[in-house]
């Protein structure tokens, strides 16, 4: 649309010879009716022509097809003019003289880029899914797991919003593979981890405090520490371009302790001790039964964790949110909370209650059927989140945030018998109790030496079984029952690169 449109034949005739039909118009109501006629498939729109400008147009081209992309075109180089058509949700913005590339190029990029895109995406993980799979099998180090792990959780996210089945279902079938090594890489190192047998080590749950927050508190004075519990790297991944936008993120990695539960990572974050170093030093608050209460003390825990690393009392506020009430709450005391030195810890518990409440509940497993459903449905709730109004108030007041976790998940498909007593405990993904022992030794790492992996001793009979792959421990006597009730829940306590490596994420508000 364009009232010089006779002048722009040379335009015309190149995009003509790329193979695009074009249909010039040299008024907007002219334009209109050959709008009404049929669908086109990009609109070009000159801002300044005689009667109604370009964006008046726009209105009304929106009304007739309100998903068609449309550039505009103008002499003007002011910035107001800039401004209204990206505030009316223009496709694309030239200025004249525009030669006919500089249009392909919009053209190309609105009408064939996702398709360009797609087809790129699908070369480039082509490619890279070869030097992917030769690693299957190969002795990793820890910095090579976190890196593939990190990799292919990328890669799952890029190859869902491309729609790429086929290409899908091979990552699917690499990142089963992986598994089975990773349990094993882990049954080799990480005890020897924990006993100072290898000085190269990946950092801990038990880490997070010395390597990640003390130094950020020493920098800054006051830090707000977010907890998020049950976080994936593949969540992470779609949240990342949102907090984005407000901050600067550093991220890195860590592996966290076995279990890979709440009660032994999450307080290994907050105490920087291991269960069995927890329970010599706090008897009173370790009271083992069903894990039940485990979680009390977290606010003492880093108060007296802050104070060893630092030599010096640190004020810590802290904050537990389980329901809506609970945010709101938290989010009238934010504001007293950042504007003092020390420690604001806020530990979030919807992304947990979500993988644990679609099994029980089964509207929410239909919404949440799989990992790309489980991370649209974290993205949608973080967009209108007490967590992402906690960190944009960080934001406007310039504090700088620790974001992470204490656990992933898996998405479990594959039951695995154990036979057990009655005092086996009632989880899914591990299991503590006597004489435990699964069907097939691949299915679980069998821990015989409790204080081998930093946990409170038991009875001397006692074993922990911690399921490798995809797997959920069943009973011979409740296989159908346990099948039905728990395939594709997403669990987590077992030793899957999608529990153990988890992201942790400095955010520097963009106004510092």
């Amino acid at each position: 649309m364009d009232d010089e449109v006779e002048s722009l034949t040379s335009h015309i005739m190149f995009l003509e010879e790329q193979g695009f039909r074009v249909e010039p118009a040299a008024n907007g109501d002219d334009a209109l009716v050959l709008l009404q006629r049929q669908p086109y498939g990009v609109v070009l729109l000159d801002e300044q022509m005689p009667g109604r400008r370009g964006l008046e147009l726009f209105l009304s081209i929106r009304a007739i097809d309100g998903s068609i992309p449309v550039v505009m075109v103008t002499k003007s180089e002011e910035p107001e003019t800039l401004r209204d058509a990206i505030g009316a949700e223009i496709s694309d913005y030239l200025v004249k003289p525009v030669n006919p590339r500089q249009i392909l190029s919009v053209v190309t990029r609105l009408l064939e880029g996702d398709r360009i895109r797609q087809q790129r995406l699908s070369r480039d993980f082509t490619t890279r899914f070869r030097e992917l799979e030769s690693r299957r099998g190969t002795a990793l180090a820890w910095r090579e797991w976190v890196e593939l792990v990190a990799e292919l959780a990328e890669w799952e996210v890029k190859l869902a919003r491309a729609d790429e089945p086929g290409l899908q279902e091979a990552l699917r079938t690499l990142q089963d593979s992986l598994r089975q090594d990773f349990a094993r890489f882990l049954a080799e190192h990480y005890a020897y981890w924990l006993h100072g047998g290898e000085e190269d080590r990946p950092p801990l749950s038990v880490d997070v405090g010395a390597e990640f927050l003390a130094p950020v508190l020493r920098d800054q004075g006051r830090v707000l520490l977010v907890v998020v519990d049950c976080l994936r790297l593949d969540q992470w991944a779609v949240l990342r371009p949102i907090v984005g936008t407000r901050f600067d993120i550093e991220t890195a990695h860590y592996f966290s302790i076995l279990p890979t539960a709440t009660p032994y990572a999450r307080n290994a974050i907050f105490s920087g001790l291991f269960p069995a170093e927890l329970a010599a030093r706090h008897p009173e608050w370790w009271r083992v039964k069903e894990d039940a209460g485990l979680n009390a003390h977290e606010q003492e825990l880093l108060e007296e964790h802050l104070a060893a690393l630092l030599e010096e009392s640190v004020p810590v506020r802290y904050e537990k949110v389980f329901t809506a009430a609970d945010g709101e709450s938290l989010l009238r005391r934010l504001p007293a909370h950042l504007a003092q030195d020390g420690v604001t810890a806020l530990v979030f518990n919807f992304v947990d209650q979500l993988t644990h409440g679609r099994t029980e509940n089964t509207t929410l497993f239909e919404v949440a059927r799989d990992t790309r459903a489980l991370r649209e449905l974290t993205r949608t709730w973080f967009e209108r989140s007490p967590l992402w109004d906690a960190l944009r108030e960080a934001d406007r007041r310039n504090v700088p945030v620790l974001l992470t976790t204490d656990h992933g998940s898996i998405h479990c498909h594959t039951p695995a018998t154990v036979f057990a007593k009655r005092d086996a405990t009632p989880h899914l993904r591990y299991k503590f109790g006597e004489d435990l022992r699964p069907e097939h030794s691949d299915a679980a790492l069998v821990v015989t030496d409790l204080e081998q992996y930093g946990l409170p001793p038991r009875s001397s009979k006692t074993r922990l079984l911690l399921a490798t792959g995809d797997r959920f421990f069943v009973y011979p006597t409740k296989l159908r029952e346990y099948q039905a009730r728990y395939r594709g829940a997403f669990l987590h306590g077992g030793v899957s690169p999608e529990e153990v490596v988890l992201p942790i994420a400095l955010l520097t508000p963009r106004r510092a």
